[in-house]
């Protein structure tokens, strides 16, 4: 998948981004990776002084000897340990059950938006109070797609990575990222419990990460074109779509999941129940319906920009978009009249995880970093920056807009329940059928031959 993306387009919408209203509400986000107007010009998103949150933007002062995990090139530290906290989770063989002073650096791959020094904007800057905070020196580099991130992580030296959910198996799968002890990550405990314990971050029982935030992907379509309102994702499926020709759907391999969602309500008797769970005839079905799409699409998007022009000059007039796409198209001037929703099936989205490198040179400033991005102030930040709910709730309070957590329903339980987050699709379903599904080397090949 592919998020975030900075361009020049972006830099263009900031202006009207503060302007948006309308059917979906009002919000100051702006464009993932576009210069926030909603950030004070100090570089600290930090709450004011005495606020409950004010702790929370400081490292984890823990101070104690990590436990290499295996390929770690760090040698046990010298300092003295603080008692051990007991774990909330099975612990693996390797996994730091203590923390010692930082390494002096740390060394981060992630989805652009996520890490902000001031480099792309001055006002947007919480990784200098981090530095300042801790003495780990941060470098970062970002990626467009999380085929992109999962051949860079695996082939560099990064400590961290924001993976999501079609990403984090591989990495687990491979070797690549360590357990994390969520023990050593304060922070965690007021991560909200959905997205915890979740098989796109957790593993044979054993955490492999800390939630960062997520996301829906919605319906969305131009209210002066498509004068019907449609309640459900048949209406881009549909071959006898009046709208042929400007349908548009995502561009990625995980997007067949999308047609499975469709297949739960039109074709109940598959019995899937997890659209990236499918055994051969299931998935086999999903594939033909994302193939009978296929003389529908005007084009396939990765990068949301792509998307936002193509609703502008009407190519596009319905498809599946992300919600700050929806609000940025009615900031334009004049507004882009369009709607979103998430339709009464469900629909698939996304929750980032922040992993571990299991070669790790610096994991303790990797863990007071992960502990840092979970912390209400900056989770504040990185949500209205980047365009997403929160995974930590107390981020809704300091918010610059009042209104974001409810834009992005991050407090409504019941909204997220058919929401089927992205996960790496396996052999293994998961669910008691056995080793009877598709893989995704299968979902990559048969994406090919969908856009073929």
């Amino acid at each position: 998948m592919i998020r975030g993306i900075n361009s020049k387009r972006g830099w263009a919408l900031l202006s009207a981004v503060v302007l948006v209203a309308g059917g979906c509400g009002a919000s100051s986000t702006p464009a993932p990776g576009t210069p926030s107007p909603s950030l004070p010009a100090a570089a600290t998103p930090s709450p004011a002084p005495g606020t409950p949150q004010a702790a929370a933007t400081q490292a984890p002062t823990i101070a104690a000897t990590p436990v290499p995990t295996e390929g770690s090139t760090v040698p046990p530290s010298s300092e003295p340990s603080p008692t051990e906290v007991a774990s909330s989770g099975p612990q693996a063989s390797g996994m730091p059950t203590q923390l010692g002073p930082g390494e002096g650096a740390v060394k981060i791959l992630a989805w652009p938006g996520y890490v902000e020094d001031g480099s792309t904007d001055p006002t947007v800057d919480w990784v200098t109070k981090f530095q300042e905070d801790t003495g780990c020196t941060v470098t970062f580099d970002v990626f467009g797609t999380s085929d992109e991130a999962f051949n860079l992580f695996k082939a560099g030296d990064y400590d961290l990575i924001s993976a999501s959910g079609d990403a984090s198996g591989r990495l687990v799968d491979g070797g690549y990222v360590a357990p994390v002890n969520v023990d050593l990550v304060p922070n965690y405990a007021d991560v909200v419990g959905a997205l915890k314990d979740q098989p796109y971050n957790t593993f044979g029982g054993v955490h492999y990460g800390i939630p960062h935030g997520r996301g829906a992907n919605l319906l969305m379509w131009r209210t002066d074109v498509v004068t019907t309102p449609p309640p459900h994702w048949s209406a881009v499926f549909d071959p006898a779509s009046p709208y042929a020709g400007k349908v548009t759907g995502y561009d990625a391999p995980i997007y067949i999941a999308d047609a499975a969602v469709v297949l739960m309500q039109t074709k109940p008797d598959l019995g899937i129940t997890n659209p990236y769970e499918l055994d051969a005839n299931q998935f086999a079905a999903a594939v033909d319906l994302a193939k009978q799409q296929r003389p529908l699409i005007s084009e396939y998007w990765s990068d949301y920009t792509k998307e936002i022009s193509s609703f502008e000059n009407q190519d596009s007039v319905i498809g599946t978009t992300w919600q700050i796409i929806t609000n940025l198209l009615k900031a334009e001037k004049p507004p882009v009249p369009v709607k979103a929703i998430k339709p009464e099936e469900g629909s698939t989205g996304w929750s980032d995880t922040w992993m571990l490198s299991s070669k790790s040179a610096h994991p303790n400033c990797a863990y007071m970093y992960m502990n840092y991005e979970v912390s209400p102030p900056v989770q504040a930040a990185v949500a209205e920056w980047f365009g997403e709910a929160p995974a930590n709730l107390k981020a809704c309070d300091l918010t610059t807009d009042p209104n974001h957590c409810k834009i992005f329903h991050a407090q409504e339980d019941g909204y997220w329940n058919n929401v089927y987050y992205w996960r790496t699709p396996t052999v293994d379903c998961g669910d008691g059928r056995g080793s009877v599904c598709t893989g995704f080397d299968d979902w990559l090949n048969a994406w090919t031959d969908i856009k073929g």
